[in-house]
């Protein structure tokens, strides 16, 4: 079976968890593991490498046999959005596969970012002090994963705190050229899922095609106790994303209100 969806973001949005509700769906099929990370850093080992982590023609037609209905699959990765040359790629591989987005508050996420890489001891600087040298660490890694397909950026991945958070950036690299019609791009306000997965969840199903369910219990995910945000550190990233959350309210037609 080929994914018919991929959630391509964004980092730390709540992409584990909504995988994760996806997939007690009866006719959604997990892939082998949540991120398979093919678009982004393991594009070299082809496409027979990517179809091993997706279930069966043979299990699919049991699982329709089963439940009534044609089944889909898909995963998750959400270093495809920030990634340069994942749009390119899935365009090319599959170039009907539909598109699921979720977007946090961009200063929220930075904070929760910087937590998640403190915990995994990838980040031994402060918050500002890691926000401050984002640029220095940054500088022509996106460039030379372009020019060089097979680097893997290691700041790239784990140190762009505020570069992930410009959103309106990276959607508009996936629209470019025409890659993805809007109506294979779902684009959603994180908080929604927080405050009400089942309404969020049962929107990506409409998406999808599929018909709606409740579950039993709506878990969250990969989550990280970390303490409160200095309100000048959050004044000044509040500046920061004030232009391109604008850019992004008049894309999605809605204004979010982050900077609030």
């Amino acid at each position: 079976m080929a994914p018919s969806f991929l959630v391509i973001g964004g980092q730390r949005c709540g992409t584990t968890s909504l995988y994760s509700y996806l997939i007690e769906h009866p006719l959604v099929v997990q892939s082998l593991v949540k991120e398979v990370h093919f678009f982004d850093n393991h594009f070299d080992r082809g496409g027979a490498w990517y179809s091993g982590y997706f279930p069966s023609q043979f299990y699919g037609r049991f699982v329709e046999r089963r439940f009534g209905g044609k089944p889909i699959t898909g995963e998750a990765s959400p270093y495809y959005l920030f990634h340069p040359l994942a749009a390119e790629r899935v365009a090319r591989l599959l170039p009907d596969v539909k598109l699921i987005v979720l977007l946090r508050d961009p200063v929220a996420r930075a904070w929760s970012h910087y937590s998640h890489e403190v915990a995994k001891g990838f980040e031994a600087l402060s918050f500002e002090e890691a926000i401050e040298c984002e640029e220095r660490r940054l500088d022509g890694e996106l460039e030379r994963m372009v020019s060089d397909p097979s680097y893997r950026s290691f700041n790239a991945q784990h140190y762009s705190y505020l570069a992930r958070g410009r959103y309106i950036d990276q959607i508009e690299r996936w629209r470019e050229h025409e890659h993805f019609p809007a109506e294979q791009l779902l684009t959603m306000n994180s908080s929604g899922l927080f405050s009400d997965p089942e309404a969020a969840l049962n929107r990506v199903l409409r998406f999808l095609g599929l018909p709606p369910t409740r579950l039993r219990a709506y878990p969250k995910h990969n989550t990280y106790k970390h303490g409160p945000l200095g309100e000048e550190t959050r004044r000044r990233l509040r500046e920061y994303f004030a232009e391109p959350n604008r850019r992004l309210y008049e894309y999605v037609g809605t204004d979010y209100g982050w900077g609030s």
